[in-house]
C-alpha cells in the first residue's frame, strides 16, 4: 500500500550587494608669494686726514734757510760773539792790571789770542736726526648703514576638494521559493 506523500522543496533567497567606492580627489593651488627687498641705506661721510711735514729745522742745520733766517741767525750769533769779545777782553783788562800780582799776563794772554780753536772735520751739511717734524691727523670716517624690512605678499589659495560618494546597491539575485507536492495515491 502506498501512503500519502507530501514533497517540499525550497530553494533560499539571495541577496546581491555591489558596492562602488566613493572617490575623494583633493587639490591644494600654490600660495601667490611676492618678495621684495628694498636696498638699505648707506651713507658714509668722511674727514680728511691731515699730514703735515715742517722741515724748517732740516734746511737750517744744511744751511740753507731763506734770507731773513739766516740775517737773524748772523745777528743772533754776532751779539754773541760781541758779549763773548767783550767778556774776554774785560777779564784780560782786569789781568793786565793787576800785574803786580804773580804770574806773567802778557805771554798768557799772548798764547790765547795767537791761537784760534781748531775747525771740526767732518760732514756739516747733514741734518741732525729728528729734524723733520712729521704730524699726521688720521681721516675720520662715520658710516650709517639703516636696513629696510623685507615686503612679503602672500595670497592663500582654498584647496579644491571634489568628493564623490559611494554606493551600495542591494538587490535580489534569487527571490525565495517553497513547492510544496502531495502525493495521493489511488484507491483502487
Amino acid at each position: 500500500m502506498e501512503m500519502p506523500q507530501i514533497r517540499m522543496q525550497s530553494q533560499m533567497g539571495r541577496i546581491a550587494i555591489h558596492q562602488t567606492k566613493g572617490v575623494q580627489r583633493i587639490e591644494q593651488p600654490r600660495a601667490d608669494l611676492s618678495i621684495e627687498q628694498p636696498k638699505a641705506n648707506l651713507t658714509i661721510r668722511t674727514d680728511k686726514g691731515k699730514l703735515t711735514i715742517d722741515q724748517t729745522k732740516a734746511w737750517a742745520d744744511m744751511n740753507l734757510m731763506n734770507i731773513t733766517e739766516r740775517n737773524t741767525q748772523h745777528a743772533r750769533e754776532g751779539l754773541q760773539a760781541a758779549i763773548e769779545g767783550a767778556a774776554r777782553r774785560a777779564t784780560q783788562g782786569r789781568a793786565l792790571m793787576e800785574i803786580e800780582h804773580k804770574g806773567n799776563p802778557i805771554i798768557q794772554q799772548a798764547g790765547e789770542n795767537s791761537t784760534r780753536p781748531h775747525k771740526k772735520l767732518g760732514i756739516t751739511f747733514i741734518p741732525s736726526a729728528q729734524s723733520v717734524e712729521i704730524n699726521y691727523e688720521p681721516a675720520q670716517v662715520e658710516i650709517n648703514a639703516q636696513a629696510n624690512e623685507p615686503i612679503i605678499n602672500a595670497t592663500m589659495q582654498k584647496p579644491i576638494h571634489d568628493y564623490e560618494p559611494g554606493r551600495v546597491n542591494i538587490e535580489m539575485e534569487q527571490y525565495p521559493n517553497l513547492e510544496i507536492d502531495f502525493h495521493i495515491p489511488k484507491v483502487n
